[in-house]
């Protein structure tokens, strides 16, 4: 049986301090998206020398499809306004030592080429296992505090950096980007629906989760294709299940031909 100390993890007693019961709303979806192709295009690409995921396509089709035609969903709240982060920056989890969850920030994600986002993703997932990233000691520090003064120092810095919008010491209001994208297939689940984490100010979570093979209709035939299904969590303060409707239609053009992504961004 598990003793107390060995469940009150300092994530645990951080969950239990920044997380309350669940009063607002949020916008949940999901879709199936048929990967057969992007399958193929990855595997293509790993044989010549890019290791390619599809972590990399998403998170780049994702900035990509905000930058070119849904810019709102580069938003975030601050003193009750709905403003513009300055940038498409990306928050990418990645898995840390001892089967620890952290994070990696890909900035200005919308104008790279799939070759730098794997470059710069591998390069900062290497720093980030070998030291704590912002998250981490974020979530330690708020977990060293004995209860209840955790709580309250958690609710001035909510209410400073998050609700205010007030740039902190080590703390900035975009310090978690404009959105966040976790590969939970990486992790043996084909499904999951996401939280928004209440101090990452970003508008949505995007969750890819693994791929199977699964009979299809395609031109009105039945055949085997790959399928991947993938999920959105939304703030409805921000965003509407409109805008999910377009991310997903854009990220079903990518799927069946990658080779957009090769192109350059038009608004460079």
């Amino acid at each position: 049986m598990m003793d107390r100390n060995s469940l009150n993890t300092p994530w645990r007693k951080t969950a239990s301090t920044i997380y309350q019961k669940p009063n607002d709303s949020k916008i949940i979806g999901s879709v199936e998206l048929d990967v057969t192709d992007l399958h193929a295009y990855i595997q293509e690409k790993r044989r010549a020398g890019l290791k390619l995921t599809p972590t990399h396509v998403f998170t780049l089709a994702t900035a990509r499809a905000i930058a070119e035609e849904i810019p709102a969903m580069n938003s975030f709240i601050r003193r009750g306004k709905v403003e513009m982060h300055p940038q498409i920056d990306a928050m990418v989890s990645v898995l840390l030592p001892k089967g620890q969850m952290g994070s990696v920030k890909l900035e200005n994600v919308d104008q790279l080429g799939l070759k730098e986002v794997v470059e710069q993703l591998s390069t900062k997932i290497k720093v980030a296992r070998q030291q704590k990233d912002e998250s981490d000691k974020l979530k330690n520090g708020l977990g060293s505090i004995p209860w209840p003064f955790r709580i309250w120092i958690y609710k001035l810095i909510y209410l400073l950096n998050i609700r205010w919008g007030i740039d902190l010491p080590g703390l900035s209001t975009h310090r978690f980007g404009s959105f966040v994208v976790s590969n939970i297939g990486s992790l043996g689940l084909d499904v999951g629906y996401p939280a928004l984490f209440p101090v990452a100010n970003v508008p949505f979570v995007l969750i890819l989760g693994g791929s199977q093979e699964k009979p299809w209709v395609v031109d009105g035939q039945i055949c085997v294709r790959t399928i991947m299904k993938v999920a959105i969590a939304m703030d409805h303060r921000m965003i509407d299940a409109s805008h999910g409707g377009q991310l997903f239609t854009y990220l079903k053009r990518i799927v069946k031909q990658p080779t957009l992504l090769e192109k350059p961004p038009p608004y460079a």
